[in-house]
């Protein structure tokens, strides 16, 4: 019998971490949360505004978590179930670069494959996500939790995801509006043979000191010449705000995402006051800024009936 209330609980991310483009993810524990119920007769959400910026979002059929519960019952060659309600407690930052987007698309489909008594495994689930975010990345780390990295081959997600030992992280996320489909359009066509080589073997380094929690090794690799040279640019006080967080004692800094929030990894006692720093830097570049000091996650997705 299917069940009348799910909740599902899904963790922020962040992406790229630095060479890793469109490539790795990382799970952090900072979660939301939606509950669903099938009542009334007209799909609606609900907001517990926890992360202060959902007041724009849709509350009705066309919010990207309603589209994606329905668009899991198409795939299945189904109706969706009328009088759909759902009630988010948001806590990560929209269009922040932490993957908040990833939480809504993978709301809306664990809700739906619950309902629906689990038709997907968590590697189809990654699919369908995929199709609708346009790359794995946040998903990935989404669904499995921990770090992620992922490839399409042959039009299928192909991903593997890696225990990292327990770690914070710092982040500073200023109130500057970034689209996606702006930051994208900064990047080159083309790029030349030595950035691919210095992106490719900086990559497999990132994996290494992520695993063994090596952060001596992560500021000497965590960088990058495929994206954040362009999407720095577009982002005021980003270089400043990387600049303090150095100052302050973080060993690696990156865009998370593509930004415009800015990531660090510092020692456990340095998060704090390199939160700070990065802030602060934002805020004299006239950006309102939050920051947040951040465990990574182990897990996922989570699923209650």
């Amino acid at each position: 019998m299917s069940p009348d209330r799910i909740t599902v609980r899904v963790p922020a991310t962040t992406a790229n971490l630095g060479p890793g483009f469109d490539a790795f993810g990382l799970a952090l524990d900072m979660w939301n949360e939606a509950v669903f119920c099938l009542e009334g007769c007209e799909t609606y959400v609900d907001f517990t505004d926890a992360a202060a910026d959902s007041g724009q979002l849709p509350t009705g059929g066309d919010n990207l978590i309603a589209r994606s519960f329905a668009f899991l019952y198409e795939k299945r060659g189904l109706t969706p179930p009328a009088g759909l309600h759902i009630t988010c407690t948001n806590r990560v930052p929209t269009g922040s670069g932490m993957g908040s987007s990833a939480t809504a698309v993978l709301s809306g489909l664990a809700a739906a494959n619950a309902f629906l008594a689990n038709p997907y495994d968590k590697d189809g689930l990654l699919e369908l996500a995929t199709e609708l975010e346009g790359h794995p990345d946040n998903a990935a780390a989404g669904i499995f939790g921990g770090l992620t990295v992922s490839l399409t081959e042959n039009g299928r997600i192909l991903t593997r995801r890696f225990d990292v030992p327990p770690f914070s992280v710092a982040l500073a996320v200023p109130s500057f509006y970034l689209p996606t489909r702006a930051a994208r359009a900064a990047l080159p066509e083309c790029v030349p043979i030595k950035d691919a080589v210095f992106n490719i073997s900086r990559a497999v380094m990132v994996v290494e000191a992520l695993r063994d929690g090596d952060l001596d090794l992560l500021g000497r690799v965590l960088d990058d010449r495929l994206h954040q040279p362009y999407r720095f640019k577009l982002i005021p006080g980003c270089f400043a705000a990387q600049d303090a967080a150095r100052s302050a004692g973080a060993r690696a800094v990156a865009l998370s995402g593509a930004g415009p929030s800015l990531l660090a990894f510092s020692a456990e006692a340095d998060c704090p006051a390199v939160a700070a720093a990065m802030q602060r830097a934002y805020e004299s570049a006239g950006l309102a800024c939050r920051s947040f000091v951040l465990a990574t996650s182990p897990v996922g997705v989570q699923v209650s009936i």
